[in-house]
Parts: C-alpha cells; structure tokens; sequence
C-alpha cells in the first residue's frame, strides 16, 4: 500500500511514494496471579530453565568434542521428548509442551545472533554466547498462538494448565497479538508482554524550517533542544543512598537465609523503582519531540566508551541513559513519519562556531574543558552558550545530511536500483526484454519478429 507524502524543505516541497510500514509493538501489561497460580507460574518457569541449560550443556559438549552441531529436532527430543520419560525429568510433562517448544527455539535465536555478531553480518555491540540460566534473576515463558491461550470477555489472561489470572489493563490493544510472554522480575511483580502488529500511524506534517531540531545530550542538562531545553532528572542519584543502606543490609545477613532474600528483593525493588522512572521519562519526552518536531538530529554518541572506566563521570553517563533515549526516539520517528538523522560522534559540533559568518574551530575542546559553559569566539566576537551553539550546529549539520539523504532518494528508479550517473564514453541503450542479445546487434538467432528477413 503506498500513498503520497509531502516532503517540505528549505523553500521547496517535494511528492516522495510512501509504503505503509507494518511493524511489531510490545504491549506489556501488570498481572496479579493468585497464590495457587504464582506456584504454577513457578513451575513452568523452571521447566524452561531446565530445557534452557541441558539444551546448552548438549551443545557445548559437542563443541568441547568436535562433533557436529544438534539440530533442533535433536534437542527437542533428548531434552523434551526423551527426557519426560525418565524419572528425573517426568515433571517437564506437568507444563504445556509450547512453554519448552519455545525455550529451544530462544536457544537457538540466541546462537544465531551470537555468530552473526561474530561474522559482523549483525549490527550493535559484539555478543557473547548463550549463558546458562538461574532461578534467582529474571524468569520469563513464551506462547505463540499453538499454545491455545486468550483473553476471556472479563479482560483476563487464559493460559493453559495455569488458568485465567487478573491483568491490569491500562489500555485496549490495538490488534490480535501473536504471542504473549510471561515475566517475573527480580523483585517478584508479574507482566505480559504481548507482540502486536500495527501499520506506522503518521502524525500530521509541519514546516521542517519552523520545526526542525537538533539535539544535543549532556550531563549537565539532559538535552538541549530548539527552544527549550530538558533538565536532567538523575533518577539513579536520587536514589543512591537508600541504595546503599539496603546492600549494607544484604551483606549484614546470612547466606542461604531468607532475611538475606528479602533484603535482596528490597535492593531490587529499588532499582526496579529507578528503571521504571526512567522509562516513563524517555517515553514522555521522546512523544512530546516526535509530536512537535518534523524532523530530529541527534548525534551518535560512543556511550559505552563514555562511561568507560577510568572516566569519573562513567556513572553519571549510565544514569542518563542515552541509548535508550536515542532508540526510543528512533522507532518514534519511523512510526509516526518523523525525519531521523543521525550525526557522526566525530562532528565537532561544541568547538563550531554557529554563526553563518564564522564557522571556526574555537570553541572548548576535550575533557578539561567541560566547566567552560559560555564561551566567545575568538574570531567573529560571537559569545555562545556551549549547549544551545552544540545544538545549532547540529541542525545545520542534520539540514545538510537531510538534502543529501533527499537527493539519494530521488536517484533512485522505479525498481528501487541505485541509479549511477554515466561517464561520458558510456552510451543510453534502450533495453528490449523482449528482444534477444544478438537480435538487437542485428545479429542471426534472434526471435524476434523484426530480426527474420
């Protein structure tokens, strides 16, 4: 399905065909299973678990070997099909077989993004190989649609040899779901998360040189963007020293003792309080510059070699959560017809004078001179303050970017091929797919009617 979009820029405005994107949301929903069901929940976590690492131990054992790789049929059944009969794992049958299913299938997604990180066909940071999973961290089970779950008329979740267990619906979904996942997170609350596919819903358009902005992250003041800027909440900072007397507390108690569980889940529910927090602040935000900007650009920031160690602000820079903040907004954009732009980390964008005129290189370089927040130009006698001068320089550099990004777009031809411009020995030969190579050199063989005599 494609329709026509208007692309305003600079005084010009441009028709660009646009296809309809269908993508995948999580919907993640509270639950509040009863005593009788959090057993039960327990229990298919931990037949998961279980066809997780023998799974894993299979396959690392024919690593250590030498021998060739076990397919998934394999696994499935010596780890489920085999396994079910043997006194030891009898008890795998009390779960329904989609819940195991699945844990094979995740083993498997997770070996294949293990070597295409390894090959370099993945993007992102480098992954490791699958690790072996414990009862003590984050649980979770996966159902597709084979598993027979629902949602009943009351708005409660269906799950087989479970029951229906109460949700808390802070909103309707907006399509079927294909799956649903079930979570417990260390500090024992229960969510579903459901997969649901949805067409990009694109918001209504906006004068690019009116709303266009550039962004520009810090510590300081989390983002200074075009006309405003966003304070810097510092959730983790906050919460640091309540944080510290609850692991004091942890490390006070016995090992193996049930004081020492509970002052862990209190520890977890800390940090559970500051990544939902955190969360709902990027969320926020990133929907109120989606809804007021027509196009974003944001530079590319090395945020795990910001808060490296060796670096005292490494903890401050995790707080912030750049990464997230950055993709979120991302999706955002691509979802609701934004224009997303990312800057390279190497485009100076601090030591840039903003100023048409100017443009030099004399602003604060380097670490030591972060205290510098307003600065003047030595060349033009322009004073800037460092944020808003950062910010400016991005959206002339996202500007430029956009036009070429553009003109890429418009070299292309109706089958989606790059067009390459011809050199001057090239000639324009029309294609005749309907005409034979040699009949088209006037040659013999042709099957054409034009090519008999």
């Amino acid at each position: 399905m494609q329709f026509l979009l208007n692309v305003i820029f600079g005084s010009k405005a441009y028709q660009v065909p646009r296809t309809v994107i269908c993508m995948k949301l999580r919907y993640n929903v509270r639950l509040y299973p009863s005593a009788s069901q959090r057993g039960s929940l327990a229990r298919a976590f931990g037949c998961a678990r279980v066809v997780w690492n023998d799974a894993l131990r299979l396959r690392r054992d024919a690593n250590a070997q030498g021998l060739p790789r076990p397919t998934a049929a394999e696994l499935s059944k010596r780890v489920i099909t085999e396994a079910k009969k043997t006194s030891e794992r009898k008890w795998l049958g009390e779960v329904s077989a989609v819940v195991l299913q699945q844990a094979l299938r995740d083993l498997e997604t997770a070996y294949s993004n293990f070597f295409a990180s390894r090959n370099g066909t993945r993007r992102g940071p480098k992954m490791g190989p699958p690790k072996a999973k414990k009862k003590a961290t984050r649980q979770s089970i996966r159902l597709t649609a084979n598993a027979r779950w629902s949602i009943t008329n009351s708005g409660k979740l269906r799950l087989p040899k479970i029951g229906d267990i109460e949700v808390r619906w802070s909103r309707e979904l907006p399509a079927r779901p294909s799956s649903v996942a079930i979570i417990k997170d260390p500090c024992g609350r229960y969510f579903a998360s459901f997969v649901v596919e949805v067409d990009d819903k694109l918001l209504p358009e906006l004068d690019v040189e009116e709303t266009d902005t550039g962004i520009d992250l810090g510590l300081a003041c989390y983002a200074v963007l075009r006309g405003r800027k966003i304070a810097s909440p510092k959730f983790f900072r906050r919460q640091e020293r309540k944080l510290r007397r609850a692991q004091r507390a942890v490390s006070r108690k016995q090992k193996g003792s049930n004081n020492r569980r509970k002052a862990k889940q209190a520890v977890a529910k800390i940090h559970a309080r500051i990544a939902d927090q955190r969360r709902d602040f990027i969320e926020q935000e990133t929907t109120r510059i989606v809804r007021e900007s027509q196009a974003v650009y944001v530079e590319d920031l090395n945020v795990k070699g910001m808060a490296a160690r060796g670096c005292r602000l490494g903890k401050s820079v995790l707080d912030q959560s750049f990464g997230r903040f950055v993709r979120t907004l991302e999706a955002k954009c691509a979802r609701y017809g934004r224009t997303f732009v990312r800057i390279d980390r190497w485009f100076p964008s601090t030591q840039l004078c903003s100023r048409a005129e100017c443009g030099r290189l004399t602003g604060p370089k380097g670490r030591g001179q972060l205290d510098v927040r307003v600065w003047t130009c030595t060349e033009c006698g322009t004073r800037h303050d460092r944020d808003e001068n950062a910010e400016a320089n991005l959206r002339a550099a996202g500007r430029k970017r956009a036009a070429e990004m553009r003109h890429e777009a418009e070299r292309q031809n109706a089958c989606g091929e790059h067009v390459r411009p011809r050199t001057s020995r090239q000639r324009s030969v029309k294609q005749e797919p309907t005409r034979s190579l040699a009949a088209a050199r006037g040659g013999a063989g042709g099957s054409h009617p034009r090519s008999r005599g």
